[in-house]
């Protein structure tokens, strides 16, 4: 069977590509629906983009390959896009932008895309094989139990990182890119929580509150949420992109609470209440328990001086801890690294020494901030490649 193009899977960045790359193409994946990952996120809603989606917000050892894709196609595109289908939405915070329904929106959207684009999807596909011939490709597939041979001019990398396995994600990608001579650089999970060996944070599970956390390459402001496990929360996955084995991290408990100033107007007011009692009007309970032997919160509020209400707030402001590791790609939501970019045209994104070869999203070392980056990027990418194969033919 011949195809001009042949999409290997059907996530967020292979449907797109499959929208625009013109007839002929045929987008393959293992899973039995696609978009399996659109479907889940957002807690079911799709954070599909960000308003504030910029190179800024990427890690890549070459940090300014994604320029040329995202400046092509912007979120301000995708937004028109799911306005031409009539799919409502509403911002969060920080820029995020979700479904006002359902995530299956998105992938119902893009699955009309596709149709009206004359794409074949196959679904509960395995590939067996793959070579390189004269004028493109040989795939040999098995699908409904038979062998399948398919030849293709054009060949697109789609199946994302190693992220969420459960859900069927491998290295498939990294494997063909090295088998065609591209290199692929250190992958390892991203945006995902730390974990801490001695279980001290388990009394402290589900509490929450507004945090910053930072070591020596990134700062962030959000959510700080413990867990049985360690840390979680967007502050916790945000900097767990920057995070290397062994390193320490600054949490900031108090990051836009003028809390010097509080303890003093309550030292006048209410001072002979037990120090712990007035510093959890602003803290949670159960955290300020846990951290009593490291703030020693012994006495009254009104036996605390100026002095010793400055040292509880510095040390509240710059809790320093060391993680044991993160709870990897089981539930990390991006992997870290992936097809080396000095490799791939930024413009088109095919294979320098490989005409025919595409890579795109996530397989590709560009890896987004929490918040529908890695969203925009799938599409950006994907809208590369196939407006590019579209193009060649």
């Amino acid at each position: 069977m011949e195809y001009q193009t042949v999409i290997l899977g059907a996530g967020a960045a292979g449907m797109m590509c499959a929208a625009q790359a013109g007839p002929g193409t045929l987008i393959i994946d293992q899973a039995r629906a696609p978009g399996e990952k659109i479907r889940i996120s957002g807690g079911g809603r799709c954070n599909f983009t960000n308003l504030y989606a910029s190179p800024e917000n990427y890690l890549s050892q070459n940090p300014h390959f994604c320029k040329s894709a995202l400046a092509r196609y912007s979120q301000w595109d995708f937004i028109d896009l799911i306005g031409r289908h009539g799919i409502a939405w509403h911002e969060k915070t920080l820029g995020q932008l979700f479904c006002d329904d359902k995530a299956t929106q998105i992938v119902e959207m893009l699955q009309a895309e596709m149709t009206s684009a004359g794409a074949t999807l196959w679904l509960s596909t395995q590939l067996i094989a793959l070579s390189r011939r004269e004028s493109g490709f040989s795939l040999e597939l098995e699908r409904e139990g038979k062998r399948v041979a398919v030849t293709c001019r054009n060949l697109v990398l789609a199946t994302g990182g190693k992220s969420i396995p459960k859900m069927g994600a491998t290295g498939l990608a990294y494997d063909i890119a090295r088998q065609f001579g591209l290199a692929v650089t250190e992958t390892r999970p991203a945006l995902v929580p730390f974990t801490f060996s001695d279980g001290r944070f388990a009394p402290l599970s589900g509490t929450a509150l507004p945090a910053r956390l930072s070591n020596a390459r990134a700062s962030f402001d959000e959510a700080l949420l413990f867990t049985h496990r360690g840390l979680s929360g967007p502050a916790v996955l945000q900097l767990s992109s920057y995070w290397r084995e062994g390193e320490e991290i600054a949490v900031n408990l108090i990051p836009d609470l003028p809390l010097y100033d509080l303890l003093r107007a309550q030292r006048q007011s209410s001072g002979r209440k037990a120090l712990s009692t007035e510093l959890a009007r602003h803290l949670p309970a159960k955290l300020i328990d846990h951290l009593g032997p490291m703030l020693d919160l012994s006495g009254n509020l009104a036996d605390q001086s100026d002095a010793a209400l400055t040292t509880l707030c510095a040390r509240l402001s710059d809790w320093r801890l060391t993680p044991s590791g993160t709870e990897g790609y089981r539930t990390a939501e991006v992997t870290l690294g992936g097809i080396d970019t000095d490799g791939l045209s930024s413009k088109t994104m095919e294979a320098k020494t490989l005409p025919g070869l595409y890579a795109i999203g996530e397989a590709v070392d560009v890896t987004g901030w929490l918040g529908g980056y890695n969203f925009q990027w799938a599409w950006s990418s994907a809208v590369a490649a196939g407006r590019a194969i579209a193009t060649r033919g």
